[in-house]
């Protein structure tokens, strides 16, 4: 890191052997509390609709809403399944954790989302120097991640209640399973990458796009520095599927399109929690409100970035 840069923030992880197994044994307590608190929130989290069709103008019919705001940690990773020994991507190795987003869902308000930089600098113990969020989850999977950005964040002890890893054919079963999602691109896309097997060919305009071609479109960088143009295409498909789950025939196909990715994923979510989401999220007033984190300047050709200095804690405040 240069010296214009912030200094990293040490982490809970970091200090005395002693504070560390003090913490982790927190980290246990703050797991028992956490599944205590959920019973709150779905009081039958296996509960879903009866046989009847669910309707738009009543999203409850396909579940009930959960009973407060339900935060979920969603980690997009560049392997194709959950489990491949490789990412399919370049440079090839493990997945690295490419999109990184919490999303807090509430029937009577806003969808929203946090964008969570994956090249954001965070320091390990024994590391000489500082790497990037999206490698670390090679290190520590999800429950590190979680703890990770619940730190960086300043999350309540209890958030996110809920997570959900999808690799790259889970989002395809998304969009697939939606029918197709509509996107207005200002930009013509053309590009192929041997190595990581990759092709996008879209045209500027409306277009309509199936699970293959929305891949094609969040994964497009111009170069290794292009993340932050990435970020804005994936708040383009995250815009476009919320607005098919709320359209009309949008419910209909909820039932389906989830049973399809949920063997996909890896989640602590139950199906009776997925449907309540989803129908949470088909009530919620439009539109989805997206924000990121606030990232310092860059220092020079850095690839790694620091958060800007001097902002509150909690960066996504509950409101």
């Amino acid at each position: 890191m240069t010296t214009s840069e912030p200094k990293p923030k040490a982490h809970w992880w970091a200090g005395h052997p002693w504070r560390i197994a003090l913490r982790i044994a927190c980290v246990f307590a703050g797991v028992s509390a956490t599944g205590w608190l959920i019973g709150l929130v779905w009081p039958e989290p296996d509960q879903v609709a009866s046989d009847t069709p669910p309707t738009f103008e009543n999203p409850a019919s396909l579940a009930p809403y959960p009973l407060a705001p339900v935060t979920v940690l969603l980690v997009g990773v560049d392997s194709d399944r959950m489990g491949d020994r490789s990412n399919g991507a370049a440079p090839a190795g493990l997945a690295n954790a490419d999109a990184l987003m919490l999303l807090r869902i509430d029937a009577s308000r806003q969808l929203e989302v946090l964008q969570i930089p994956a090249e954001l600098a965070v320091q390990t113990p024994g590391a000489d120097a500082p790497i990037s969020l999206a490698s670390l989850w090679q290190d520590g999977g999800v429950s590190l991640l979680r703890d990770a950005i619940d730190e960086i964040v300043g999350l309540e002890a209890s958030h996110p209640q809920r997570y959900a890893v999808m690799p790259r054919s889970a989002l395809r079963q998304v969009v697939d399973g939606l029918g197709s999602v509509d996107v207005i691109l200002n930009q013509s896309f053309d590009k192929e990458d041997l190595a990581q097997d990759y092709r996008v060919k879209l045209d500027a305009g409306r277009q309509s796009l199936n699970g293959s071609e929305a891949e094609q479109l969040v994964r497009y960088r111009k170069d290794a520095g292009d993340n932050s143009n990435r970020r804005k295409r994936q708040q383009q498909l995250i815009r476009a599927v919320v607005d098919q789950i709320q359209a009309p025939e949008g419910i209909g196909v909820l039932a389906g399109m989830l049973g399809g990715v949920s063997p996909l994923l890896d989640t602590n979510l139950s199906k009776g929690e997925m449907l309540s989401l989803a129908a949470a999220a088909v009530a919620s007033p439009k539109p989805v409100k997206i924000t990121q984190l606030p990232l310092a300047d860059r220092a020079g050709d850095q690839p790694l970035r620091q958060l800007k200095p001097g902002q509150p804690l909690p960066l996504w405040p509950q409101l």
